[in-house]
């Protein structure tokens, strides 16, 4: 066997040089086997947009609930994302209705001052970090005050969610496993009492006041809401710094999102998806892509990699932020598509639009460096400076 074919495509993807940009990677896969079995993961792995759009709208052949493949799932697990229909339906909507009843107007303007004070502040500097300092602290702001808690201290909770995130490779990296399941004991920990002493307002407010009527039982409540602090942060922190860089290291990209807003922050998404991939098992033997999945089998959905497929998106490694329609897969699809979606659509313009609008001369000064994460895609430290290049080489 030569060199070349003992490479194994997912570990490949964590090497630094990949990790800034795994997309050629991912198109080597979709053109040498879009679907293929990786004996180490002991898993399934699609690569074309068909193919992974056709397992997150088939909850029946394929489960996001292992127990209907014969697994054991601790209840601490069970959750609206680890539930299938008819035991998710419950919960999503109980969720639903309580995001569809906050204020996400006032939410948004605050969000927008909070956004204006911080960036006209770290303006004042001759650079600053835009994911420990910007996206972090924003992203946590916002998702609290959404569930109506105060947040909690950031140098205790990022590393925290950090840790939980690198859980979600330990298929590749076992020794990532422990470390997750005690910060997820944590952070469980940490929002156990949400529902016996609920805020006033707030999803967790909504949720606690219909818990009675739901037939949701009150462990998957509180998972459910622990889910929701985690995902909607990690998602849009991780969404604020890769919609930052591409912008900011893309020629021209700063002025075109303030010419097309809308459109660009979902070509953002696609450009760049936070969630890079998803897993299910297939419950029933299935035709896939050419081959036969087996009942019991685990299927790895690479979305990253369909998100830049060409047989769905023209020209799909350019960032082309005027792009519609945009089917890309970024927040998931079916019953268990992305519950926040339109919140981290509208948060992202809201503090990208900011960023573009009254900050013209942003800029990267350093390449952004990426954390080791294949399942969430993300930045570990981003330097940018909001000054034009001539204060920084000290002209007036």
């Amino acid at each position: 066997m030569d060199q070349a074919a003992a490479v194994d495509p997912l570990l490949d993807l964590a090497r630094p040089e990949v990790l800034r940009d795994p997309y050629p990677a991912y198109a080597r896969m979709r053109a040498d086997r879009p679907v293929f079995w990786h004996e180490p993961l002991g898993s399934w792995v699609l690569t074309r947009h068909a193919d992974c759009l056709a397992v997150l709208t088939d909850s029946a052949r394929f489960a996001s609930d292992w127990r209907r493949a014969g697994e054991d799932v601790p209840a601490p697990l069970l959750s609206v994302q680890t539930l299938d229909p008819p035991e998710h339906t419950a919960v999503r909507h109980l969720l639903l209705d309580g995001f569809r009843v906050q204020d996400r107007d006032a939410l948004h303007d605050t969000l927008e001052h909070r956004t204006r004070d911080l960036l006209a502040t770290l303006a004042r500097r001759p650079s600053f970090d835009l994911v420990g300092e910007l996206a972090e602290p924003l992203a946590l702001g916002f998702v609290t005050e959404f569930l109506g808690v105060p947040p909690p201290a950031l140098d205790w909770f990022v590393p925290m969610s950090r840790t939980v995130v690198d859980g979600m490779d330990a298929g590749l990296w076992p020794e990532k496993h422990e470390p997750a399941v005690e910060a997820r004991a944590q952070l469980a920990a940490y929002a156990g009492g949400w529902l016996a002493d609920p805020p006033e307002s707030g999803l967790i407010a909504h949720v606690a006041a219909h818990a009675a009527d739901s037939g949701v039982a009150e462990t998957v409540l509180r998972n459910s809401l622990r889910a929701v602090l985690h995902a909607g942060y990690e998602s849009a922190s991780r969404l604020l710094g890769n919609a930052a860089a591409a912008l900011l290291t893309t020629p021209g990209a700063l002025d075109a999102f303030r010419a097309t807003p809308g459109p660009a922050v979902d070509e953002l998404i696609r450009y760049d998806a936070p969630v890079q991939g998803d897993a299910r098992v297939c419950v029933t033997d299935t035709e896939l892509g050419g081959v036969t999945i087996g009942a019991g089998d685990p299927v790895t959905l690479l979305l990253g990699a369909a998100n830049h497929d060409p047989l769905r998106f023209d020209r799909p490694f350019e960032l082309r932020l005027d792009r519609a329609p945009n089917p890309h897969l970024g927040f998931g699809r079916g019953a268990h598509a992305c519950l926040g979606a339109s919140l981290a659509i509208r948060l992202a313009g809201t503090v990208l639009g900011t960023l573009a609008g009254e900050h013209p001369d942003a800029r990267a000064v350093a390449e952004p460096v990426h954390r080791r994460n294949l399942t969430l895609r993300g930045l570990d430290r981003f330097e940018v400076s909001l000054r034009p290049r001539e204060r920084e080489e000290g002209r007036p």
